[in-house]
């Protein structure tokens, strides 16, 4: 039986590694699945998950040209569909800023004087956090 990448089919265990586990296809060929392709959830000792003798539904993932073919167990079962935006809990808003005063009542010079007072803490910060990084703010440089 020749396989096509993305067929499912049903093979049985014939081995069980660290790394992976062999399954016997139908028409006497051998895939293997790596452990990284059985479980959506993170194993430590395949052979808690898998026995030899073991009937499991594989995808096909890749054929090699010298034959080898690469097998996922986790890509058989659907995995269950994201939320989207409407069923997040918060409605689905996006993240917007704070806006203490409208801009339409005040005048241009009170938003500079807020952008400036504003600009300066910012920077401030920024120096005090640099210059802790720094050694406590001695600098040799002058």
């Amino acid at each position: 039986m020749e396989f096509e990448v993305g067929s499912i089919v049903e093979g049985k265990v014939t081995g069980v590694k660290s790394f992976g586990a062999f399954v016997e296809l139908p028409g006497n060929k051998t895939g293997m699945v790596h452990i990284s392709e059985v479980s959506n959830e993170y194993i430590q000792d395949l052979s808690t998950v898998l026995t030899q003798g073991q009937m499991v539904k594989v995808k096909v993932m890749n054929i090699a040209p010298d034959g080898k073919i690469a097998l996922s167990i986790k890509r058989t079962v659907e995995r269950p569909a994201r939320s989207s935006r409407s069923q997040r809990s918060d409605g689905g808003r996006v993240w917007q800023p704070r806006r203490s005063e409208p801009a339409g009542e005040m005048s241009f010079e009170d938003m500079m004087a807020k952008f400036k007072s504003q600009s300066e803490e910012k920077i401030s910060d920024l120096k005090r956090v640099t210059e802790a990084r720094r050694g406590g703010g001695y600098s040799r440089r002058r």
